[in-house]
């Protein structure tokens, strides 16, 4: 298929109007905002069935930064509404064949990095606390999202004594004292 094929079927599924296809072919910020929006739209679907093929259309983007971008998009899209780390495991092990097709290690090691931090994420939400060793796996970047969302004392407690940034554990002490995590 074309690139102009692509944007076309998937502006179509996602039932997106009023996007210039050509203008986004001929650029890649426009597509890249194409991709966004269609990103948004199929991860509010209560159906996955159809996530698979719309990361394998987008894959053949020929700027390969603007097809991992729009796939880490749609990973932290679906993570974020997923209703637990099974559900999203299960999600992202289909997904993770297709990345197969990037050239760049790089990226296919980023995304896959991004799926491992979610998982890590969720499961944190469902109560897990983390060890010292477990938190030092996971990106700054997530480090950084735990400091600056989670209500568990005791997360909150592990990132100031052990987050690999400086930032991270100052987010993390001063949430540790607001009144926020406090009973009432």
């Amino acid at each position: 298929m074309t690139l102009h094929a692509d944007m076309t079927e998937l502006l179509a599924a996602a039932g997106i109007l009023g996007v210039d296809v050509d203008n986004a072919v001929a650029d890649e910020h426009v597509r890249w905002s194409a991709y966004r929006r269609v990103v948004l739209v199929i991860a509010s679907s209560p159906s996955r069935d159809r996530d698979r093929a719309i990361v394998a259309t987008i894959l053949r983007d020929p700027v390969e930064m603007v097809a991992k971008s729009a796939v880490v998009a749609l990973v932290d899209e679906i993570a974020i509404r997923a209703a637990g780390p099974a559900e999203f495991r299960e999600w992202a092990s289909g997904l993770l064949p297709e990345i197969g097709v990037l050239e760049a290690e790089g990226h296919r090691d980023f995304i896959r990095r991004r799926i491992r931090d979610w998982l890590f994420h969720l499961s944190v939400q469902d109560g897990h606390v983390p060890t010292t060793a477990e938190l030092a796996e996971v990106t700054d970047w997530m480090q950084r999202t735990l400091a600056e969302g989670s209500r568990s004392p005791a997360v909150l407690a592990l990132l100031a004594e052990s987050g690999r940034r400086k930032k991270t554990r100052n987010v993390a002490e001063n949430r540790a004292r607001s009144r926020e995590l406090k009973p009432r």
